[in-house]
């Protein structure tokens, strides 16, 4: 009988086990919203960033040329990469001021 009681199990009992998973569940519930918003907040900082760049090569491009250049495509490759140019049509030129489309 004594040789019974000694011997014990190692191990996670189901109520353990299913109290972690709670937690982590609850963890993700309360992480996950945020998580968007973020990826939602770097989208906008991004574009404002690349806005301000197109901005930044539309003011060189009047300085060398002392004209305002027609749209973004005239900044050409001097002015913006390849990507930036493509990035570039989500954009126009109105007034010398660069505003989504």
């Amino acid at each position: 009988m004594k040789k019974l009681l000694a011997k014990k199990q190692k191990g996670f009992t189901l109520i353990e086990m299913v109290v972690v998973i709670a937690i982590v569940v609850l963890l993700l519930i309360i992480i996950a919203p945020n998580l968007v918003g973020q990826k939602k907040n770097a989208e906008k900082k991004t574009d404002d960033a690349f806005k301000t760049t197109l901005q930044t090569q539309v003011e060189l491009y009047e300085n060398e040329h002392d004209k305002e250049p027609e749209s973004l495509e005239a900044l050409g490759e001097k002015y913006l990469t390849n990507d930036q140019l493509k990035k570039a049509k989500n954009y126009k030129l109105e007034g010398g001021e660069v505003v989504p489309r």
